[in-house]
């Protein structure tokens, strides 16, 4: 077993009969601790405890479970996160603390963890079909993040700024997960009370000045 194995093989409890998705969530293990040349069937399935067949049920080969996992990443990245803030008609401020809510919680844990989308956007270096899948998922969550702060009153250009500084603030914290100390979920809700020229929450335990 190699060394990028190890972190990502499941208890020998694991389930006897497995889903695509499984695969799916093992094969982004894989790629967060060894990169997309760790995405092997062997590898996966030995993760998994299982045998290659059940690989080959679910997928023609690698590069099917690939654009399987990048396709699955869209809906996920995109329209899953997107719709999740907007149930019961939240008002844009609400939306926004969602969506820091959603990208900072654990839901990410059987896909990685928070490396899980830096993995991504390394393998978008060499693949150009990830690559594209990145730009489009990119513009999408722009557009809503931009459309959020529009509707808080701010005008076209101001309101385009605000959701990169938003966005790329986010992406920046996620690659910096790994470090001690880093808390994703306090950093934004600063951030974003910031740019909504509100007063920042102050840091646990330190009164504000």
């Amino acid at each position: 077993m190699d060394v990028h194995t190890v972190a990502y093989v499941v208890p020998m409890t694991a389930k006897p009969s497995l889903t695509r998705t499984d695969w799916i969530q093992c094969a982004f293990r894989a790629l967060t601790h060894g990169g997309p040349q760790a995405i092997k069937a062997e590898a996966l399935a030995r993760a998994l405890h299982v045998s290659k067949g059940s690989f080959y049920w679910h997928f023609k080969d690698v590069a099917a479970l690939k654009a399987a996992m990048i396709d699955h990443w869209k809906q996920g990245a995109t329209v899953a996160i997107i719709q999740a803030p907007d149930s019961g008609d939240q008002p844009p401020r609400a939306r926004l603390n969602g969506l820091i809510l959603i990208t900072s919680s654990d839901r990410n844990v059987a896909y990685g963890g928070a490396q899980a989308e830096p993995a991504i956007r390394d393998w978008a270096r060499y693949d150009g079909t990830v690559k594209d899948a990145v730009r489009g998922v990119d513009q999408q969550r722009l557009d809503y993040v931009q459309a959020l702060f529009g509707a808080l009153g701010f005008e076209a250009n101001s309101a385009r700024a605000r959701a990169r500084v938003f966005y790329g603030a986010l992406i920046g914290l996620q690659q910096l997960a790994y470090l001690d100390g880093i808390d994703i979920r306090r950093d934004m809700q600063r951030l974003l009370a910031g740019l909504l020229g509100e007063q920042a929450p102050s840091p646990a335990g330190h009164s504000p000045p």
